[in-house]
């Protein structure tokens, strides 16, 4: 699969850079705002859902840098920056507008961990930086089962 690069200008387009970084990996320590150059950038270890094969067994990661232009002010929650090598599971990106073109990005990490953005646009660039690595853990949501069984259910009603 060829590497991955998105650019993202508004929210339709921030969507799908959600999807593609859906479980995405990241240490504290490999995400930084720089208030000087109005830059968010991260790089993650993000799960190839595209090429992901129930039977298979074997899934794919790739090193993805992820960065957000035009960012006013970061703030966090519960993110500790004094653990730089704690890992964070990245579940997805949002954005709320402001007086448009502006608003907020807040990235939803599991535990409940935010990392807030304040945008005057949405400029944001997914850029996979190299080959995929095998993997064999897949990640999971608890629920998921349950929420398609009882789609079934209601379709078949």
């Amino acid at each position: 699969m060829t590497p991955l690069k998105l650019l993202a200008l508004d929210e339709e387009d921030l969507q799908v850079v959600s999807s593609h970084l859906q479980d995405a990996v990241v240490r504290v320590g490999d995400m930084a705002y720089v208030p000087s150059q109005k830059r968010f950038a991260a790089i993650l270890n993000r799960f190839d859902w595209e090429s992901a094969k129930e039977d298979s067994g074997t899934y794919q990661r790739r090193r993805t840098a992820l960065r957000f232009d035009r960012v006013l002010r970061a703030q966090h929650r519960d993110l500790r920056p004094e653990k730089p090598d704690r890992v964070l599971s990245l579940l997805a990106i949002q954005f709320e507008a402001g007086d448009a073109p502006s608003g907020k990005v807040t990235l939803l990490f599991s535990g409940e961990v935010t990392i807030q953005l304040d945008v005057e646009c949405i400029e944001t660039e997914l850029r996979d930086l190299g080959p995929a690595w095998a993997t064999r853990n897949k990640p999971e949501h608890p629920g998921e089962d349950a929420v398609e069984s009882e789609g079934s259910e209601a379709s078949g009603a």
